[in-house]
């Protein structure tokens, strides 16, 4: 891999002022000690999202994520850009001076190890991890973004495995709140999360929230991926725990989605049927009023309460009224006078 090559394919200029300090030289001694070579590529401009293809308008996510988008987040054209593989390199470190070429840091925050990520030579981003002290590696780009989450983001899962082993910080969080399990869950990489599962402090806090207040199980569930939601909650994830936004639990989402192989699903878990959202609404309120008479009948089968009130009054009954098919289900065996039960002495 010749200077040339690095500085027009990894975005390295040596006359900026960020990298005055001989950078393209260590990078240069870096590739001749650790004997990595790459053929030589023709110019094709900097391999940067501006210069990227605009994606179909039509396609509303990608329209999302080009406005969202500055340089190295997600989503970019230039992240799953190919370019011809190196050698793995051999064992043996460089010359301290030439270190510096690890702390390098583009106008957009990205240190090398991100760029080698981004423009997918895991053979040099494994390169660097082996001799980068741990603090480089947890480095956050402009974006919040650490290497740890690009790798995710990629799926490139032995990158992944190579910075768990170097116990990184599991927890760090981007510019939205995800940490890169939360990454995982949304892009349902499951080989990726069970590495991070795995780490060598054990699992992350799977409380833990992003912005929109969404736990990695709560992803999984949106994602209706079932088995990233077994594999969250076997290790440790809380099946009762709320999102941040009005309260739900994974049950609620469930219902929400008027989906029932993942109620079942989650039933298996043993949830907490009755379990409220801010507004004292059960998984059962919510069917009811969807008017979804099987997701009603699984959750009475696992012995919702047909008569748990949320905050405005209404239990499930009473927003059954008019409905033959779910009245059925939840019969009134208590005496009511305009909806409200009587309660009568001994």
């Amino acid at each position: 891999m010749s200077e040339d090559w690095a500085s027009k394919k990894l975005g390295l200029h040596p006359e900026d002022g960020r990298c005055d300090s001989g950078l393209a030289d260590s990078v240069q001694s870096l590739q001749e000690e650790a004997g990595l070579t790459l053929p030589s590529i023709p110019d094709e401009g900097p391999l940067r999202s501006d210069s990227a293809p605009e994606p179909p308008r039509g396609d509303k996510d990608c329209e999302a994520q080009d406005l969202e988008r500055v340089d190295s987040t997600y989503g970019s054209v230039s992240l799953t850009e190919s370019l011809p593989q190196s050698c793995l390199p051999p064992a043996g470190a460089p010359e301290s001076e030439h270190l510096e070429g690890l702390t390098f840091l583009s106008d957009e925050g990205d240190t090398l190890l991100h760029l080698s990520i981004i423009h997918g030579i895991p053979e040099l981003s494994l390169y660097f991890i082996s001799l980068a002290p741990k603090d480089v590696l947890d480095i956050q780009n402009d974006l919040y973004q650490s290497a740890l989450h690009l790798a995710v983001y990629l799926g490139q899962v032995q990158v992944v495995e190579a910075l768990v082993e170097r116990d990184v910080n599991l927890e760090l969080q981007d510019r939205k709140g995800d940490t890169a399990l939360h990454l995982a869950c949304e892009k349902e990489h499951v080989d990726c999360a069970k590495v991070l599962l795995r780490g060598p402090r054990g699992p992350q806090n799977l409380n833990l929230q992003n912005w929109k207040g969404l736990s990695c199980l709560h992803i999984a569930t949106l994602r209706r991926h079932q088995a990233l939601i077994s594999l969250l909650l076997e290790s440790g994830a809380d099946i009762n725990s709320q999102e941040g936004t009005s309260g739900k639990t994974p049950l609620h989402l469930a219902v929400e989605m008027l989906d029932r192989p993942l109620l079942l699903h989650l039933l298996q878990y043993r949830p907490k049927v009755d379990a409220f959202m801010y507004n004292g609404c059960t998984p059962l309120h919510l069917a009811v009023g969807r008017k979804d008479a099987g997701l009603a009948r699984l959750l009475c089968q696992a012995g919702a309460d047909i008569l748990q009130r949320n905050r405005e009054g209404d239990t499930p009954q009473d927003l059954a009224e008019g409905n033959n098919q779910l009245l059925a289900l939840l019969p009134f065996d208590d005496l009511k006078i305009s909806g409200k039960p009587v309660v009568t002495s001994a």
